[in-house]
């Protein structure tokens, strides 16, 4: 059944990838009016999350950002299909990094590095950075259940050099290249919601308190002693991003615990709150909200 599906759904989607940009946002407006105003995906849950993070703004005013986010929604969503087929030199084009040469000081101290970040604007596209500095990347990724789209989109997102390391298989990862002096950059989006049997630490994020946050970032930094570093990224205008990078620390272990995470957080907080439409507001963030067990 996985191989029919691939069989009759990837013929579609190499096609709509090797189409021009202009013709895929054109695609992409007409989607945006059927999945807001026809189908009505997840807006509900994207209103709610809007409430809970801007309490002060009138229902009008979030309304009209979840139009917004849902422009930009659909945008990625095309994006991430063009990357099937696009040119390294076209990401290069439409994806900048500010202070590159950030990378270059950094990989002078003989550390790793975590790179942490969001979900927000254009997250696939970050995988173009090793082919800018020297570090091995790496990025964390959760399988689809069908293994041919699986590989497909693994080949898609290699391409500029960066491995994709299944979660549950990164720690192994991380211990072979300690081991032999592999300096290497670990992508890891935590601002997702966790499980709550993998919840250590209950906390504030966006403003919402009382909700469990990912803390894996800031446990890995500390038991192999890596750099972390925060990729803030902008969207310039429609299809173009600019990304910067900034140090939360190179020094981990000097932090009591959970105080990175609550960083990163905050760091998280102040990019959301500048552009607000685009975070990907459609996961149920805040699901958990006031489920920490009593101690």
């Amino acid at each position: 059944m996985n191989l029919l599906v691939y069989i009759l759904v990837y013929p579609l989607i190499w096609f709509l990838s090797i189409l021009p940009f202009r013709v895929l946002y054109f695609i992409s407006d007409i989607i945006y009016l059927l999945l807001y105003y026809v189908i009505g995906y997840r807006k509900k849950v994207v209103l709610h999350n809007l409430e809970l993070v801007f309490p002060e703004n009138s229902k009008e005013k979030n309304i009209l950002i979840r139009k917004k986010f849902y422009h930009h929604f659909v945008d990625v969503f095309i994006e991430m299909i063009k990357s099937f087929t696009v040119s390294k030199e076209e990401v290069f084009k439409r994806y900048k990094f500010t202070n590159i040469d950030f990378f270059t000081e950094l990989f002078k101290d003989g550390k790793s590095v975590i790179l942490t970040g969001a979900h927000y604007a254009n997250w696939e596209w970050i995988m173009s950075l090793e082919a800018f500095v020297k570090y091995k990347g790496y990025a964390a990724f959760t399988k689809v259940n069908n293994h041919y789209f699986n590989n497909t989109i693994l080949k898609s997102r290699i391409k500029f050099g960066t491995s994709l390391v299944q979660t549950s298989k990164i720690i192994s990862e991380m211990k072979n290249n300690k081991k032999n002096n592999i300096q290497s950059i670990y992508g890891l989006l935590s601002d997702q919601s966790p499980q709550l049997k993998k919840t250590y630490y209950w906390g504030e994020f966006l403003g919402v308190k009382n909700v469990p946050i990912h803390t894996g970032s800031e446990m890995l930094a500390k038991r192999f002693d890596m750099n972390v570093v925060f990729m803030n990224t902008k969207k310039v205008k429609r299809g173009y991003y600019e990304t910067t990078f900034s140090l939360i620390t190179d020094n981990a272990t000097a932090y009591d615990d959970y105080k990175l995470t609550d960083i990163f957080s905050d760091l998280v907080e102040k990019q959301v709150r500048n552009q607000p439409e685009y975070y990907f507001w459609t996961h149920k963030r805040f699901k958990h909200k006031d489920k920490a067990p009593k101690v």
